[in-house]
């Protein structure tokens, strides 16, 4: 198994699950406080459910993907591009708002939390049941559907991705249990800065990959349709060639390959996919680090120790 391609969905898939492991235990740590842990199976059914309804959703958009594949020759090459193309720009969209969303509610997440699990309080049994259920059970499908979108939109690392994500996965239950079970104490805040940044050029790698799925469509429709759609030779609708390193460091080896999944590097880059690369981190990126002026996680955990 190529280890490096697993990175990129080890890495979403950790701090994805790190931020639904966070809601679970803020949860828990609420019924405890509140003497109402007989309600922890509801906890238990919504990560179930969550876990489930995400592999669900991402089994059947792998199966709209394999449906491709039975369509006539000419009409795979157009389809099978844009569905990428739009897979590429659900995940771009997501994980930049989850990024930016996240880090600017951190402050507010525990309060926010505790009240509407104190909402339910006043209901009876069965609909507190279901409140408590309801909100792990949408917390944990988000991250997961998020993981989901990346995974498929990055088809070519078959089973290194869901692999790495398996990885990551465990890795976010084991904090999880850290924090809220044992007490343990992290810099949760730092965690997030850091992961953050590493997602952040995952995600601007993105942008390179979903030009390159336009590019192939553009291209294969021409062909269909016996029209010239291109405004380049080099490259179609790319633009000039930037740069062609593949030669000195191909993105299909170490340690070219790791550039490609952790920081978007391409061996050959036209100046279109340059272009929206840079326009993605100076835009995104800013809002990222505005965010972090104003967001800071802090939660309590089950022990009563604060993880700051």
């Amino acid at each position: 198994m190529d280890i490096s391609a697993a990175l990129p969905t080890l890495v979403i898939t950790l701090r994805e699950g790190v931020e639904a492991a966070l809601v679970v235990g803020i949860v828990l740590a609420c019924l405890k406080k509140a003497g109402r842990s007989h309600l922890n199976p509801w906890v238990y059914g919504g990560i179930a459910a969550g876990l489930g309804g995400s592999a669900g959703l991402g089994l059947l958009l792998n199966w709209v993907l394999g449906q491709v594949h039975l369509l006539e020759p000419e009409r795979e090459a157009v389809v099978e591009p844009l569905l990428k193309l739009g897979l590429c720009g659900v995940a771009i969209a997501m994980l930049s708002w989850m990024l930016i969303w996240m880090t600017r509610q951190a402050k507010s997440l525990k309060a926010e939390i505790e009240g509407s699990i104190t909402a339910t309080f006043s209901q009876g049994s069965a609909a507190a049941g279901w409140g408590v259920f309801g909100l792990v059970a949408i917390a944990v499908l988000r991250e997961g559907f998020e993981t989901v979108v990346f995974i498929l939109a990055n088809l070519q690392q078959g089973w290194a991705a869901t692999m790495g994500a398996l990885v990551g996965l465990l890795g976010a239950v084991a904090i999880g249990f850290g924090l809220f079970r044992f007490g343990l104490r992290i810099d949760i805040r730092r965690f997030f800065q850091v992961m953050g940044l590493l997602l952040l050029l995952i995600v601007a790698g993105l942008t390179t990959a979903l030009l390159k799925s336009g590019n192939a469509a553009v291209v294969a429709l021409g062909q269909l349709l016996d029209l010239d759609l291109c405004v380049s030779q080099a490259s179609c609708i790319l633009g000039p060639l930037v740069w062609d390193l593949s030669g000195w460091l191909p993105d299909q080896v170490f340690p070219g390959v790791v550039l490609k999944v952790l920081l978007g590097y391409r061996d050959r880059l036209f100046l279109a996919q340059m272009m929206a690369y840079w326009v993605f981190l100076g835009s995104v990126g800013t809002l990222y680090f505005r965010s972090l002026e104003t967001g800071n996680v802090k939660v309590v955990s089950s022990s009563s120790q604060q993880v700051s």
